[in-house]
This record gives C-alpha cells, sequence and structure tokens, in this order.
C-alpha cells in the first residue's frame, strides 16, 4: 500500500468527482509472463476492488469501469466465455464487497443479450448495493456508445410518436436522461490503461469534455500508485469547457447524487 504517497499527492490536489476508466492491456500483461490472455483478465478482475479502494481513498465519488464492449463479441468464442463467467462470478462476489466497503453498484450496456442467470446477477446486485452511500462503481457490459444513443434515440422517436415529447423539448439535458448514464454526472477524468491512444466506442456523449490520461501500465499493474499520479496529473489541468476559465462544472443530466 501507498498510503503516505496517496497522502502526499492529494494534499492540495483537485480531485475528480467521476472518473472513467479503459481496463486495457489484460491479455497482452499475461502474454508477456508466457500465460494465456484469460489469466490476465482473472488478475485484472481481480484488480478492480483495490482501484475502488484506491478511488474512495482519494475521495473520487463515480468509477465507471469499461469491462466488456459491444465490439468484444468478435473475440474468439473461448475468449468471450471465458470472459462472460469471470465477469458473472465477480458480479456474484461483488454483492459482498459492495457490503463490505459501502459501495453501490450499477451495470450499463445492452444487458438483453446477456443470459438469464447473468442479467439475474446483475439485477441482485443493484438491489443489494442499492442503499449503499460511498464509493459509486458503475460496470460498463455489453456496452457501446453508438448503441447507447441509437437506443436512446429510438426511444426519444417512440415518445414523440405517442406524444409523451415534443421534439422542440429535446435539447442536450433531454437526450442525457435517455442514456444509460442518466443517473451519474459527466466523467472529469477518462483514463485508459495499456498504451493504446484511442476512445474504443466508450461514452463519447459523457466524455465531451472530459480530462484524458493514457498510461502504458496494464490493467493488472495499475494500482493505487498509479490511479494517484492519473489524478495528479488530473490536478494540474486547466479546465475551461470551451471558455477562458474553469466555471461551474457541467453535468449531462440531473445527476442522482447518493
Amino acid at each position: 500500500m501507498h498510503v503516505p504517497f496517496m497522502r502526499e499527492v492529494t494534499g492540495n490536489m483537485k480531485i475528480p468527482e467521476h472518473v472513467a476508466i479503459i481496463l486495457d492491456g489484460n491479455g497482452r500483461w499475461a502474454k508477456k509472463r508466457g500465460m494465456p490472455r484469460n489469466y490476465g483478465h482473472t488478475v485484472g478482475a481481480k484488480n478492480v476492488e483495490t482501484v475502488c479502494q484506491a478511488a474512495d481513498a482519494l475521495g473520487i465519488r463515480y468509477l465507471t469501469l469499461y469491462a466488456f464492449s459491444t465490439e468484444n463479441w468478435s473475440r474468439p468464442g473461448s475468449e468471450v466465455d471465458a470472459l462472460m463467467k469471470l465477469l458473472e462470478s465477480y458480479l456474484k462476489n461483488c454483492i459482498k464487497t459492495a457490503d463490505k466497503n459501502n459501495m453501490r453498484v450499477r451495470v450499463i450496456g445492452e444487458t438483453g443479450r446477456l443470459a438469464e442467470a447473468f442479467q439475474k446477477r446483475i439485477r441482485e446486485l443493484e438491489l443489494a448495493s442499492a442503499d449503499n452511500t460511498g464509493l459509486n462503481l458503475t460496470i460498463a457490459i455489453n456496452y457501446g456508445s453508438r448503441d447507447e444513443m441509437l437506443r436512446a434515440v429510438r426511444r426519444i422517436a417512440e415518445d414523440c410518436a405517442d406524444r409523451k415529447l415534443a421534439a422542440a423539448d429535446i435539447d442536450e439535458k433531454c437526450f442525457s436522461s435517455f442514456l444509460d448514464t442518466k443517473e451519474l454526472p459527466d466523467p472529469d477524468l477518462l483514463i485508459r490503461t495499456g498504451g493504446e491512444l484511442r476512445l474504443s466506442n466508450y461514452l463519447l456523449w459523457q466524455l465531451a469534455y472530459s480530462e484524458f490520461y493514457f498510461t502504458d501500465v496494464a490493467w493488472p499493474d495499475f494500482g493505487k500508485r498509479e490511479l494517484a499520479l492519473a489524478v495528479e496529473e488530473y490536478s494540474r489541468r486547466d479546465r475551461r469547457f470551451g471558455g477562458t476559465r474553469e466555471p461551474k462544472r457541467h453535468k449531462s443530466a440531473e445527476a442522482e447524487h447518493v
């Protein structure tokens, strides 16, 4: 544990309210060690609790993790099956973890494609953690930002056709209320591990004014110190949101602060 370091760097830092992370580099991390890719995913899953605890200690209120994208179905079937089993197992164990850490957990994405048993795990976890008041953890599973926005547009069109919504009333706030992240503030900081420099269809609407931080450190090695370093870098940024000085932070919707 690097607690002394974390106390040192958090002294005069601006702490982001919401951090989103693309968990990348698991397979390559395992390959470098002569292990199968699935070993990297297993170690990466175990690292989630470490980073959640570190985020909570830093004062971050919302943490959103990209666990499985809509494009990940194109991976080899054996890897997809292993990932699904790993994620389902994680959600099952997360009920105890959430209770221990007073953590609220949500899952976003097109979950209807997941197995019914998987969907049941999600409902159980969200219900069991609904009253927790600590860190808000959101896990993106079968999530793709373009898919999310298309689903939102379809629901808006249906509401307009049913005369529940007028076209003139559709603004940014309205559109955001149809997204999977409607209960969350926009991310202040996006972190991608593993050395890649792209967004990979992740929170494209929500990241419009977020700060980006890319690191070569693979997700299994991304621990408390690495998160603190990312927050320290964020603290040095001057967020102007298109203006000349930092205004009151923008939120895409009426965020539910719990």
